[in-house]
Parts: structure tokens; C-alpha cells; sequence
């Protein structure tokens, strides 16, 4: 962590510290609910502070050579910090959160003058006329909807490899979002986003062209308890049906990165190649009385997948087209305990890419000591690479949320 960093991180954990011990003396908000929470004395402005992170502990070993020299590693998988609440008013609301441990922070490249990503989300949502809410800034994109689950809320140790092949992740842009009823109970959501199309902490200005998404939410049941549709598990035990269908398509014009606005840059021989990349995600989310289950599908499709040099020859870079499904299921054994299982498939083009089929079977355990707040959660996967490579990955983590 640069010097500077760490000093502001150390002077606001001085100002958490403060106020903290003035809250013990009058309302110290409930565990889970912000280390504290603040309101201007004219009403004119809250800040909640929360604080959580995840340690993990992973071993995994190849099993084409047998079981033995395991690869073991402990490391601080997330630890952030997030600010939200309003400003002026309560139709005017921001989120801020931060990203403190090296693999939130890792993956500065020089072609971005090797800017720090610390900065995870930092955005205004403006309610400016009934059911429509405009964002300004950096979040996450209305993509695939295991990615805009938030890592705190994850049925299992972390997401499938669908998300990590498939992810439009975060960028800066704007974001328009509408709900209405068609009927008593039919939900409708729609979210339409013009974003960089760089990812985020982005400094140096845009590449290629501008990013599309869109995305539709049917709930012809009705909306989730305490937005379930996002999060892993049935916690809540919804006593009756609800379902989320999920349709988004996002277009990256001129795209410069392997995976449109993610994975590495394509060079050539005068400075970038771009093409045009469009991915397709169709998801789900159906709950009932603690059990779960979500589907995602992903297709990454791009006009020249293959990336050339201004004379047509061929760079040795391409895009990673191809499709991916993730099936997933859980069920609560008691209040606390829940056992999940996950398959996953992704399929890149082996022209393209020359990369064969991954299949990823996970089966999964989580203590929940406080929901998603505080859990303890393990899994075991079996990963096949192109029916020639056979991994097997055992992961325990302990997550708590302030």
C-alpha cells in the first residue's frame, strides 16, 4: 500500500475510532450495520461507515500427478472499507467503497500511467422523478447477476469461473434505472448504461469506443425480501415462490481489451487493436423457504476476434469468445447451516483461443453466525481443463461485516 494511502486510511480510522467511543455512549448501531452511523443536525446529510474483509486459506493440487505437494496459500482475499447514505437530500445517495488488500488493489497496467485501483465504487444515485434513478460514476455495470451479487453475500467461497471468464465488472459512466408493476404482483426492472468501456480507474481517457448495457428483470411473483434476488442463499426463508428472470446485453465499441472491457490489452504495431465486443448474459434467481437456486448463461461474441497488426498479420493476441453456464443450488439444514452445490461450464471458441472446455463441479458447507455477516464458508471443486488437466481445490474462509 503506497504511503499516502495508508496515512488517510490510519487518520480515518482515528475519526471511526472517536466516534465509535461517542456512539457506545448513545446509539451504536446494531452488529453488521455500519461501524456508525451519522446525520447532519439539520437533516441535510447521513454517512454510514461499514468495514468488513474476508481471510481465506486454499490448497489445491494436480491431480493428474497424484495428490501429494498440495500448493497451500493464506491470504486477505477483500478487505474494504464503504461509505454510504444521502447528500442535500434523500433522493440524492451515494456509495463509496474502497478496496484495501493487494488483490483489491492489483492489476495497475502503464498504458493507464499505472493508476492505483483502490477506488472500487464511488457514486451518486439521483432519484429525480418517481420510479427513475439516475447514477453518475464508478460501479459496478448491469451485467452478469453472480458478479453484481456482492462478495459479502455469496452463497459459496466466491464466484464461478462463468464470472471470471465473462465479468463486464466496473467502469464509469451513467446508469439509468426504472421499476414499474404490470400487475398487482409482476415486477418489471429495466437498466440502461453508457459506461468508458476500460474498466475502472481509468486515468489516461478512452481507447476504443463507448460501452452499451441494458438489462430487463421480470418478477412475476413479486419482488424478494431484503433484496434476495442479490443475494446467495435463502436466508430469509421466503414463504412463498419468487423468481427473477434476467436478460442483459452490453455492446463495447471498438473494444482494446480481451475481454471487452476486461483482461489485458491487444497491441500491435501502431499502438492498439480494437473490435467491436458484444456479450449476452440470461440469469435466474428462484427462492423458497430456504432453498436456492440461480442460473447464468454468457455469450462473448466480437466482429475479428483474432488481433492483427496494421498490415493484417496476426499479433498472437485474441478476444475470448465463447459461452459459459453456471448452475447453482443451496439449502438451509437449519437456520444456520446450509449446503450448496455448483456445476460450471465454459466453452471458449478453441479456434480462437486454442483453449479447451473447463468444467467445474463444487460442492460447498457455510455457518452463517449472523448472515451474511458473519460466516464461516468451505468448498471443495473438481475442475476438468479440455479433459486432460484435473485440479481438485479445497478453500476455507472466515467473513465478517461490520
Amino acid at each position: 500500500m503506497k504511503l499516502p494511502i495508508l496515512r488517510n486510511v490510519v487518520i480515518l480510522a482515528c475519526i471511526c475510532a472517536f466516534y465509535s467511543i461517542n456512539a457506545q455512549e448513545t446509539n451504536a448501531p446494531k452488529f453488521g450495520k455500519g461501524l456508525f452511523n451519522l446525520v447532519g443536525k439539520d437533516s441535510t446529510w447521513s454517512m454510514k461507515i461499514g468495514l468488513r474483509f474476508q481471510t481465506l486459506a486454499t490448497s489445491s493440487w494436480d491431480v493428474s500427478n497424484g495428490l501429494s505437494n498440495p500448493a497451500t496459500s493464506f491470504l486477505i482475499r477483500r478487505s474494504r472499507l464503504k461509505f454510504d447514505g444521502f447528500a442535500y437530500s434523500p433522493k440524492l445517495k451515494y456509495k463509496v467503497e474502497l478496496g484495501l488488500s493487494n488483490r483489491d488493489q492489483s492489476g495497475a497496467s502503464k498504458y493507464t500511467s499505472n493508476a492505483p485501483r483502490y477506488i472500487l465504487d464511488a457514486v451518486l444515485k439521483w432519484n429525480f422523478t418517481g420510479n427513475f434513478v439516475l447514477w453518475f460514476g464508478q460501479t459496478k455495470l448491469p451485467g452478469n447477476r453472480e458478479r453484481v451479487i456482492s462478495s459479502a453475500n455469496l452463497q459459496q467461497v466466491d464466484r464461478s469461473l462463468l464470472n471470471s471468464r465473462f465479468t463486464i465488472d466496473r467502469d464509469i459512466g451513467i446508469q439509468l434505472r426504472h421499476h414499474f408493476n404490470l400487475t398487482d404482483t409482476f415486477l418489471i426492472k429495466e437498466i440502461f448504461s453508457i459506461a468508458q468501456g476500460e474498466g475502472r480507474n481509468i486515468t489516461t481517457g478512452n481507447i476504443g469506443g463507448h460501452q452499451y448495457t441494458t438489462r430487463v428483470e421480470l418478477f412475476p411473483f413479486g419482488d424478494f425480501k431484503s433484496k434476495g434476488d442479490y443475494k446467495g442463499s435463502d436466508l430469509k426463508f421466503e414463504p412463498k415462490p419468487k423468481l427473477s428472470l434476467g436478460f442483459a446485453y452490453d455492446f463495447n465499441n471498438n473494444a482494446s481489451k480481451t475481454r471487452s472491457n476486461q483482461g489485458s490489452y491487444m497491441l500491435n504495431d501502431i499502438g492498439f487493436y480494437s473490435t467491436n465486443i458484444s456479450t449476452v448474459f440470461i440469469d435466474a434467481m428462484f427462492k423458497h423457504k430456504g432453498f436456492s437456486f440461480m442460473a447464468e448463461y454468457a455469450n462473448r461474441n466480437a466482429d475479428d476476434a483474432l488481433a492483427k497488426n496494421s498490415d493484417g498479420t496476426l499479433t498472437g493476441d485474441e478476444v475470448q469468445i465463447g459461452n459459459g453456464l453456471n448452475l447453482q443450488t443451496g439449502y438451509l439444514l437449519t437456520k444456520t447451516i446450509e449446503a450448496s452445490a455448483r456445476y460450471t461450464n465454459v466453452t471458449l471458441d478453441r479456434n480462437i483461443t486454442g483453449k479447451g472446455a473447463e468444467n467445474q463441479y463444487t460442492l460447498g458447507l457455510s455457518k452463517y453466525i449472523a448472515g451474511h455477516k458473519l460466516k464461516i464458508q468451505t468448498d471443495l471443486s473438481y475442475t476438468d481443463i479440455g479433459f486432460t488437466t484435473n485440479k481438485l481445490l479445497y478453500r476455507l474462509q472466515v467473513d465478517i461485516h461490520f
